[in-house]
């Protein structure tokens, strides 16, 4: 690859550039301070930016790390004039240089609407802006907590443990808040040239997630098992109530058997209280009519009641308190987004990011890009929140056709 960084001297790119000259990438670093650049990088070919229209031909892949961060207090419109103006700027100069991805780098905080900080305000305006930039492909990346796995920098408390230690400690860490270590950020700019752009989310997230974290599964499991534990032995008696009022207020069982997609695509029967009449066909939900919906089964569903049965299949470790919401096997177009996405390899939630946020399987891509979201911000913290929402009243699940 032949690749040219911007805000080299940041400290991604401080970590970033000898990883990518060790993967063999030929590499071009530009900034306004070209002494800089050269103390920092002695050897590596560098220039300012009034060069770098030239200097840059032949190059296929720009990262923009240029950027005012969020810990600086400068007024709005300095940020928006580092972080908007001149990524434009240098957006306009790659395509004079024939490049064909532009990679805008940007922290995970951008995408939290609520956040109405100017690093936060700045990064989103460019990412509207980039949108529109013709000619070359554009991608905005963002990250959540950087750090090199050696901690010399950063964490530099846990180089000083011992090494089992220091391993378990940042598993701690890391399952309150979503991290990316250094060398998952070179591995995807390593495979940009090759990749199908369908492959990466919208919004494209990198992360380390939490599949590896053993601190992160044990403690969700752990409120697993307390919540199937607290309705059982607390709730049995209005568990048998909801089950009696559905079985005999209408034709049909209490509990409602059905097969779903689970982790990695694995098949495995969901339990709900029944909510539609016997007989509805086995479809998504928005695509059932609303008539099929007993008198009952609108007030378990508006409720969430309906959902009790799944403490099954959290005892069964088939599904989890929050997660992507389960789908069925014949919504192929779903089940395929997700594979292609990732999400396949996340335990299913009864709850999950997108229903709280009002997402539902009536539109496919939208609902596999916010799971996809999900897997790479997993944490305690964001599950925490997600519990809350949810037992606020935020998602009543998928909504039926009218």
């Amino acid at each position: 690859m032949k690749i040219v960084i911007t805000g080299a001297t940041g400290y991604v790119g401080r970590n970033l550039v000898p990883l990518l000259r060790e993967g063999g990438a030929d590499m071009l670093l530009a900034g306004r301070d070209k002494a800089k650049i050269s103390r920092m990088f002695p050897g590596f070919a560098c220039c300012d930016y009034t060069e770098l229209a030239e200097k840059a031909k032949g190059c296929t892949v720009l990262l923009h790390l240029a950027v005012l961060n969020n810990t600086s207090s400068e007024p709005l419109e300095t940020f928006l004039k580092v972080n908007v103006d001149c990524a434009l700027e240098t957006a306009m100069l790659a395509r004079e240089a024939g490049i064909e991805t532009f990679v805008n780098f940007s922290s995970t905080h951008a995408l939290d609407q609520s956040n109405t900080s100017s690093y936060a305000i700045s990064k989103r305006k460019a990412a509207d802006e980039l949108a529109h930039v013709k000619g070359m492909r554009v991608i905005n990346l963002y990250l959540p907590y950087v750090y090199n796995p050696d901690f010399s920098d950063r964490l530099t408390f846990l180089s000083k443990l011992p090494a089992p230690l220091a391993r378990f400690a940042f598993s701690a860490i890391a399952s309150l808040k979503p991290t990316v270590s250094i060398h998952r950020i070179a591995q995807v700019v390593a495979s940009l040239d090759s990749r199908d752009p369908s492959d990466l989310a919208e919004p494209a997230i990198i992360s380390d997630g939490q599949s590896g974290n053993p601190v992160y599964g044990l403690i969700m499991r752990g409120l697993d098992l307390v919540f199937a534990l607290t309705v059982t032995v607390v709730f049995w008696w209005l568990l048998l109530i909801i089950w009696a009022l559905v079985r005999f207020g209408s034709k049909g069982p209490g509990i409602f058997a059905q097969e779903r997609v689970g982790r990695n695509g694995r098949p495995f029967t969901c339990y709900k209280f029944r909510t539609m009449q016997t007989g509805t066909a086995h479809l998504g939900t928005h695509e059932v009519s609303a008539s099929s919906v007993t008198r009952l089964g609108a007030v378990l569903r508006k409720l969430k009641l309906d959902e009790l049965p799944q403490i099954i299949n959290i005892f069964r470790n088939e599904i989890s308190l929050i997660g992507p919401r389960p789908c069925l096997p014949v919504q192929r177009e779903l089940v395929e987004a997700r594979r292609r996405l990732g999400v396949l390899a996340l335990k299913p939630g009864i709850s999950g990011l997108a229903q709280v946020n009002g997402v539902d399987m009536s539109d496919p891509g939208k609902l596999a890009n916010l799971d996809a979201r999900y897997l790479a911000l997993q944490s305690l913290l964001l599950d925490l929140k997600i519990i809350i929402a949810t037992a606020l009243g935020s998602g009543n699940g998928d909504r039926v056709a009218k």
